[in-house]
């Protein structure tokens, strides 16, 4: 019994602690209006569909972000993982991409978009062969600086500007087969 007291003390003060501090900091969390977590991807963003890309919308961000970068991944594709938007250079004050950002090197308020493996700039939805549903990744990153990359740059080069300079990732995962 006396364990179990010490313990309980020692989480109250924890507790005052974070509560001192301001309460415990949010976690970074990445979600969609669209579909639920390791929920089905609906039609129309998907190649079955108006290939748009989905909205999202974050919280929890780190007081330090300057900027945020998205990669959207299809880990289960046949040819090993499949990128499908590759997204850098959203401002910090951003909180949401809104659905069907058109494809193109320019994103909104000054982002970029990368190219992905369906050799095109932008957002490429879901297309997998007939079977059991695929994966989707979003990971977003919240970066300590805006990255410096050329346009049309691919997984690889962001991959490689992340280096270093991550504060937080989030990550949905949305499902989709046919």
């Amino acid at each position: 019994m006396g364990s179990l007291h010490g313990a309980l003390a020692v989480a109250g003060a924890l507790l005052i602690s974070l509560m001192s501090l301001g309460g415990a900091a949010m976690a970074f969390e990445l979600k969609s209006s669209a579909f639920d977590p390791d929920g089905r991807i609906p039609k129309p963003y998907t190649c079955d569909g108006t290939d748009q890309s989905p909205p999202l919308s974050w919280s929890g961000v780190a007081q330090r972000t300057v900027s945020f970068a998205l990669i959207c991944e299809d880990p289960d594709a046949p040819v090993g993982n499949w990128v499908h938007w590759v997204l850098w250079n959203l401002p910090a004050s951003s909180r949401e991409l809104r659905a069907a950002i058109p494809p193109g090197l320019q994103g909104p308020d000054g982002s970029s978009q990368g190219t992905n493996d369906f050799r095109r700039p932008g957002y490429g939805g879901p297309c997998p062969p007939p079977g059991p549903a695929h994966r989707y990744l979003f990971n977003l990153y919240a970066l300590d600086r805006l990255l410096d990359l050329k346009q049309g740059a691919t997984k690889a080069d962001l991959e490689h500007a992340l280096k270093g300079h991550v504060l937080a990732r989030a990550q949905l995962i949305g499902r989709y087969g046919r």
